[in-house]
């Protein structure tokens, strides 16, 4: 069964292979690129090196972006590519009698098909995602936004995961479909629903979030560990009042906007919010006011946490439709 595997899947493979190559070479060239240019840059400044590294990450983003919007589609393709032809196109023309007759079981059929080719596509999403790990630690070390959607999801492990599930939601939907283009379609529609919905409203509640009580403040008064704080007004005279947006260092802010409180502990209004205050005025009233926000945030040094959390959820997940395949393969197809 392997070589049979092996005969019919060694031109994508190769391919597949070719293509890994080429990619390596682009990211080892281009991520040694930018860590030539970002040491040029802390070489050339004493210091105050902050307008030159945003001005680098201005320049690198392009090309960052492309990379992990290409990455983050890996999962899904190779599920509508190698997942549900893997099995559809044997149905669709009734191969699968002729190897069956030759006293291979069904379930030995499908088992050697999804660890073998299933487990280079996993394999394959997985070099690839350690690779873009790799080429762009010099941009996450400047950013320290590596817990923000459509960057989580192309670094580290949890490529594995997706690539799992992605290939096992392929296989099983050619097992039901029994059609390789419809299978491949709802491939695609189940991948992108879980890449959209895990992120908002799985990936948050992973772990309970620690809260902190933070003094608001303009950027001279920031507490350590705070990068920035945006202040949003509502309302006015009486009924003023202030939202904060806190920026922490490598952690992920999962409260969102929240809004200024007095030091009693409730929402601050009217003059207390400072709201008639100039720009540059109003770091210092806030500051004299007292005011605070309570943020809820996942620390930075739990990011690796994360990772393995949700490419165990993801894996765990992809058991559902490989089970799900296996069932309907002995009990319901002839």
């Amino acid at each position: 069964m392997i070589w049979l595997t092996w005969r019919q899947f060694r031109v994508p493979l190769l391919v597949t292979l070719a293509l890994l190559g080429v990619v390596a070479a682009f990211l080892l060239i281009t991520g040694i690129g930018m860590r030539d240019g970002l040491d040029e840059i802390r070489a050339g400044c004493a210091g105050g090196c902050g307008d030159s590294l945003n001005e680098f990450v201005r320049q690198q983003q392009t090309m960052v972006s492309a990379v992990g919007a290409a990455l983050i589609a890996v999962p899904g393709l190779l599920g509508m590519a190698w997942g549900a032809p893997l099995v559809a196109r044997e149905l669709e023309s009734g191969t699968h009698r002729m190897i069956w007759n030759q006293g291979v079981t069904r379930t030995r059929w499908l088992m050697v098909r999804m660890l073998t080719v299933g487990g280079f596509a996993v394999l394959t999403t997985g070099l690839l995602g350690l690779m873009v790990t790799w080429w762009a630690r010099p941009i996450d070390a400047i950013t320290q936004e590596r817990f923000t959607p459509l960057v989580f999801e192309v670094r580290g492990v949890v490529p594995f995961g997706y690539a799992a599930f992605a290939f096992a939601v392929g296989v099983c939907a050619g097992l039901l479909v029994r059609r390789t283009l419809p299978a491949m379609a709802v491939t695609l529609a189940v991948v992108a629903a879980a890449q959209i919905l895990v992120p908002l409203a799985v990936r948050p509640h992973l772990m309970p979030p620690e809260t902190r009580t933070l003094r608001v403040a303009g950027p001279a008064g920031l507490e350590k560990g705070i990068t920035g704080m945006g202040l949003q007004s509502r309302g006015s005279g009486d009924n003023a009042r202030m939202d904060v947006i806190v920026e922490m260092a490598g952690a992920w802010v999962t409260s969102g906007r929240s809004p200024a409180l007095t030091p009693d502990g409730v929402p601050a209004t009217g003059a207390e919010v400072c709201a008639d205050s100039g720009p540059t005025s109003q770091g210092k009233c806030l500051e004299q006011a007292g005011l605070r926000v309570e943020v809820e945030y996942q620390p930075g040094d739990r990011y690796w946490t994360f990772q393995l959390l949700e490419t165990a959820l993801y894996l765990a997940l992809a058991g559902l439709p490989a089970a799900a395949g296996l069932w309907w393969l002995r009990r319901r197809l002839s």
